[in-house]
């Protein structure tokens, strides 16, 4: 790799990943953008979506990003993840079960403030069962 790009990934939990990367694409909140070394600094905040690593032209890893913020310089990608997890990890089930829930939740709602909430948390399950259905930029994972 001739160049690279310092990617950083962390969640309120733990740091989950720091290491020299080609290229990311990061779920931005006006639409995917694309991190190579020597990118022009911007802060953007993250939309629920797939944070896709690559490593010799293809997709490496991907992560399923709850939302939060990144900061990108020239050498340097940080993501502060509200939620991060391994696209593979995800139970596909799980969260078919979780979309059914809070779609009755949502019916349920005892005022606006928790219809707001619930809808909130139906996007982010959407959007993680996207993150499972979706081909991954090059079609290989």
């Amino acid at each position: 790799m001739a160049e690279s790009l310092e990617l950083e990934l962390v969640s309120p939990e733990s740091l989950i990943l720091s290491e020299a990367v080609e290229m990311v694409v990061v779920p931005g909140e006006e639409g995917d953008f694309g991190v190579l070394p020597g990118h022009a600094p911007v802060i953007s905040n993250i939309r629920p979506g797939t944070l896709a690593v690559f490593e010799g032209g293809a997709v490496k890893q991907r992560f399923f990003l709850a939302g939060g913020f990144a900061e990108v310089t020239k050498e340097r990608c940080t993501i502060l993840a509200e939620g991060a997890v391994p696209v593979e990890d995800i139970d596909r089930a799980a969260v078919e079960q979780e979309i059914r829930d809070l779609r009755e939740d949502v019916g349920s709602a005892a005022d606006d403030n928790e219809r707001a909430r619930v809808e909130m948390s139906l996007a982010v399950a959407e959007a993680k069962l996207n993150s499972v259905d979706s081909p991954s930029y090059g079609g290989s994972h």
